[in-house]
């Protein structure tokens, strides 16, 4: 049910990223190419790593879990940042998101990463009730922040 994504799964991983972009109501914010994925997963220097949720039956990607690597000064140790984890509505309840975060789960117990974290929309009950029930906690006294764009380039020019 799940694999390690591969380079043939771009297309299909680009995909998925528009379609959840779509159901998080922001279409035009998905802006990555095929070409950036490709770089950023199988390049010289891979900055993020890939599942794939796969039907039993027939083989096909119905979901994905995209992440990198983050460090906790606190502990001294990595942990797994899940970008995007997006299971196509069509094969939800299937276990798929279960499969994909237990895989990530088993990565960092085998590594010895001490945290897997995520974000998700606060309007996303069905998602939140999901994630509480395998016992993730929401981490509500910190705010996300983030600069980009404009601010971003102002910033980063010393203005």
């Amino acid at each position: 049910m799940i694999r390690t994504a591969t380079l043939a799964d771009i297309p299909v991983i680009h995909a998925l990223i528009r379609e959840l972009a779509e159901y998080e109501k922001e279409p035009e914010q998905a802006r990555a190419s095929e070409d950036q994925l490709r770089e950023a997963l199988f390049g010289a220097r891979p900055a993020a790593f890939a599942h794939m949720a796969v039907d039993d039956g027939s083989g096909e990607p119905v979901g994905f879990a995209l992440w990198f690597l983050n460090f906790s000064t606190w502990r001294g140790v990595h942990g797994i940042y899940l970008e995007d984890l997006y299971v196509r509505p069509s094969a939800r309840g299937g276990g798929h998101g279960r499969a994909l975060l237990t895989e990530l789960a088993r990565i960092c117990a085998e590594r010895g990463y001490e945290r897997l974290e995520w974000s998700v929309l606060d309007w996303n009950r069905p998602a939140i009730g999901f994630y509480e029930a395998l016992g993730a906690r929401p981490q509500d006294e910190w705010t996300v922040y983030r600069l980009t764009d404009g601010a971003l380039a102002a910033l980063g020019s010393g203005h």
